[in-house]
This record gives structure tokens, C-alpha cells and sequence, in this order.
């Protein structure tokens, strides 16, 4: 369990974004929590300098489907940093556990297949109200701290 506010840093460690352009790719399953996600990427993206125009969202049907649309912003697109974004509530079958590990490891496997960064923004929780607290609840909003997570390494990237 988060014992902090998600959306709780300090902004003026984070690096100007005027010059990056991001990718969000986010998973339709889920909606109500997955929208919130993406909201809170994009506005965080906003503030920090980022141009609306240089960031691309494009949505995909569940989180499963999240490595194949990040893994095509990658080779399609000049980013320098795509946010994964998804959320899988843990059901009756063995389902959750085998979606999880899935798209953990093909996020892990794009991190070192491709030169830009993916940042993992997939919610895996036990039942949904843990999702609504970390998708802009009382834990504040991961969809900010992966923004933060992919500016910080847009910026990484750039000087490497």
C-alpha cells in the first residue's frame, strides 16, 4: 500500500520540457481510471514546458495491447519518452496475474530494445478502489509521477 501522495515532488528539480515530445499510449479498459492516468501525464507534461502538440496520445483496448502501440510510437514517431498506461484489477482467474507479468516484461523488453525510454504507468491492484485512490484519490495521481519519470529521463536521454 502507498504510504505517500503519488503526486506529492519537487517541481523545481524537473527539467524544462519545451524541447521533448512524448508518446502516451493508453489502455481503453478500465476507463475511469486509465483517463485519469492520462489526464494527470498530460497536464503534469503541459506544466513543465511540454507543447500539447508534441505530445501524441493514442489509445489501445486493454493493458496487454500497451506494448504493441508503445512499441509503434517507437518506431514511428521521434519521442523522447512514451508513458504506458494502463490498469488491471485482480479477478477470480489466474488472468491478472498472467497480464501483469506480460506487460512487465514487454515494457522491460522495449526499455532495452529501443534507445527512448518507456515509462510503466500500469496500475495492478487488488480491487478497484485502490485504483481510484492512485489514479487522482487519496494517493494522489501515478499518471504525475510517471510525467515526472519520463521528463527526467527525456532529459537523461538527451545528454547521453
Amino acid at each position: 500500500m502507498a504510504t505517500t501522495n503519488l503526486s506529492l515532488y519537487d517541481s523545481d528539480s524537473i527539467p524544462d520540457a519545451s524541447d521533448f515530445r512524448f508518446g502516451l499510449v493508453v489502455s481503453e479498459w478500465n476507463p475511469e481510471i486509465t483517463q485519469k492516468l492520462h489526464e494527470g501525464a498530460f497536464q503534469t507534461l503541459v506544466e513543465h514546458g511540454a507543447q500539447p502538440e508534441n505530445i501524441t496520445s493514442v489509445q489501445v483496448p486493454g493493458s496487454f495491447e500497451l506494448i504493441w502501440g508503445c512499441k509503434q510510437l517507437l518506431e514511428k514517431n521521434n519521442l523522447d519518452a512514451v508513458i504506458a498506461i494502463g490498469n488491471v484489477i485482480r479477478g477470480e482467474t489466474e488472468h491478472f496475474t498472467f497480464v501483469c507479468e506480460g506487460v512487465t516484461q514487454g515494457i522491460k523488453d522495449l526499455n532495452i530494445s529501443y534507445s527512448t525510454p518507456t515509462i510503466f504507468c500500469v496500475l495492478t491492484d487488488n480491487d478497484k478502489q485502490q485504483s481510484i485512490d492512485r489514479s487522482g484519490g487519496k494517493h494522489g495521481n501515478k499518471g504525475v509521477e510517471c510525467a515526472v519519470a519520463a521528463i527526467k529521463m527525456a532529459e537523461l536521454k538527451s545528454k547521453i
